[in-house]
């Protein structure tokens, strides 16, 4: 990959992008992963006003802290970044407690996790909305296109997404070349929504090398049965979770009513 013409491919589209749509720049959250310090120092590139924001909830504080140095590291070579921190423990501690019990606590502790994202999402729009910017999205092509490993209206609930048609290690390419922290670029990725240290590894079963291997297998029409050992394990997660979250990577199906019924 010529990983410095990429970088100034996607700032100039960041940048014509929002000129076309008359906006003044962009917010992006920052999490302390790679795929947040790499949208957000691409955004910085394009000269135009950008603020990043912190939102914990429950976080662990290596996350928090890996966040605000990197948002510190921006502020130091771009003039045009601020940041803000919003606290959204307290927010969602109270929705926690007006919701009912149910009877599947693990049911429950997906849904709680998946709230997370959308508080967050709220957020951003809410900035985005005072200040005449775009969300610009974190997700990556692994994540948005092949295991749909986000939270539907919650990060995957952006206006643009400037690094969604990148793997995972082509991200890792880019933070090097920008200069990204190297805290982050050795951090492992989590999507940091369920208050401990699990990895987003530990929860798909695979890694994200593993991932771009299996989703670039099944562009090939690749079976399962072409496969075995770890191999044909890795496959059979990526169909999976494929199969599982089509509705999150594909339109919303809308109901056309026949004109001969209007």
């Amino acid at each position: 990959m010529k990983t410095e013409l990429v970088i100034d491919h996607i700032v100039n589209w960041l940048k014509e992008y929002a000129t076309n749509a008359k906006v003044n720049g962009f917010v992006v959250g920052v999490s302390g992963g790679i795929d947040s310090a790499v949208t957000s120092t691409l955004c910085a590139k394009t000269g135009l006003p950008v603020l990043c924001l912190e939102m914990p909830i429950h976080q662990a504080k290596s996350h928090v802290s890996r966040a605000l140095n990197h948002i510190k590291w921006l502020e130091n070579n771009y003039t045009n970044v601020s940041m803000q921190s919003v606290n959204l423990t307290p927010v969602f501690d109270s929705l926690f407690n007006e919701l009912p019990k149910v009877a599947n606590e693990e049911d429950r502790l997906m849904s709680l996790a998946n709230t997370r994202a959308r508080l967050r999402m709220t957020s951003l729009y809410y900035f985005a909305a005072l200040n005449g910017y775009l969300v610009a999205g974190t997700g990556n092509k692994v994540e948005d296109f092949g295991v749909g490993f986000y939270t539907k209206y919650g990060d995957g609930g952006v206006d643009l997404s400037p690094i969604a048609d990148l793997l995972k290690t082509e991200v890792y390419a880019l933070a090097k070349t920008m200069g990204v922290n190297q805290e982050i670029l050795d951090a492992q990725p989590t999507d940091g929504l369920w208050g401990d240290d699990r990895t987003d590894e530990d929860q798909i079963g695979a890694s994200y090398p593993e991932l771009e291997w299996a989703m670039q297998m099944a562009e090939q029409d690749k079976k399962t049965s072409d496969f075995e050992g770890r191999q044909k394990e890795v496959f059979e997660i990526y169909k999976r979770y494929n199969t599982a979250n089509k509705h999150k990577m594909e339109p919303i199906p809308v109901c056309t009513i026949p004109k001969n019924l209007k």
